[in-house]
């Protein structure tokens, strides 16, 4: 019953993330469409630039294989498969914390305004459904602490990505030589209370960011790590 309970949720989830993914970029294509902006290729790379986007798809695939393992009996998870289950519900955690805590409310460059219900799931029930798939469903492998630092690759690459290619590009919709997924990571918009903006704004929330992650992703090899309680399996 468990088993087949979690089969359910994994697919369930999968196809609501993916549908919320799919709507925003049809939302976003016809704002680029009705707005005239002429170069959407640059558009199309940018809504795929957003590490919520990213890593939305990684979670609905990561589930959807999730989904096959459980179906096929395969208890405990593979071990490939729970390191990548691991940095996936680490990643989408820290993603609902950033966006409710510092990003709700937002308005996203040159994107339209997106429905709410695609932010919800994307920010909101996306990483609860990981949580709890990550406390509770049955096959759950213990894991090394050496995975923490693998799973910080992903966002610090993000970074490295998104800092690079910022001035690279041109935002049509501010006209400007510079583009940025999120404000704090723009040395003119970045200003935390009690820290000066600009450059060491952005490098305060980098850095702040990346040490989350380190945590959330240590919390999560820890989670592993217990006696079998939550569906776990050593």
């Amino acid at each position: 019953m468990m088993r087949t309970t979690f089969i359910l949720l994994r697919v369930i989830v999968a196809i609501a993330v993916l549908a919320a993914t799919v709507t925003s970029f049809a939302d976003s294509y016809a704002f680029w469409v009705e707005a005239r902006f002429r170069d959407r290729t640059t558009l199309v790379v940018n809504f795929f630039s957003y590490i919520t986007v990213e890593t939305c798809l990684i979670a609905a695939i990561v589930l959807l294989i999730g989904a096959v393992v459980l179906a096929r009996g395969a208890i405990p998870e593979p071990r490939w498969y729970a390191w990548l289950r691991a940095g996936t519900v680490s990643s989408m955690v820290v993603i609902g914390v950033v966006y409710n805590l510092l990003l709700r409310g937002t308005v996203v460059t040159g994107a339209g305004a997106p429905q709410e219900w695609t932010n919800e799931v994307m920010h909101v029930v996306a990483p609860l459904a990981l949580i709890l798939d990550w406390l509770f469903a049955p096959g759950r492998r213990r894991l090394s602490w050496a995975v923490v630092p693998g799973i910080l690759v992903f966002p610090v690459a993000w970074f490295v990505y998104t800092t690079v290619r910022a001035p690279l590009v041109y935002d049509q919709m501010k006209h400007e030589q510079v583009w940025y997924p999120y404000p704090f990571l723009d040395p003119r918009l970045a200003d935390p209370p009690l820290i000066p903006g600009g450059t060491v704004a952005v490098v305060f929330y980098v850095v702040g960011l990346t040490a989350v992650f380190g945590a959330v992703a240590a919390a999560t090899v820890w989670v592993s790590r217990r006696r079998r309680r939550f569906g776990a399996t050593r």
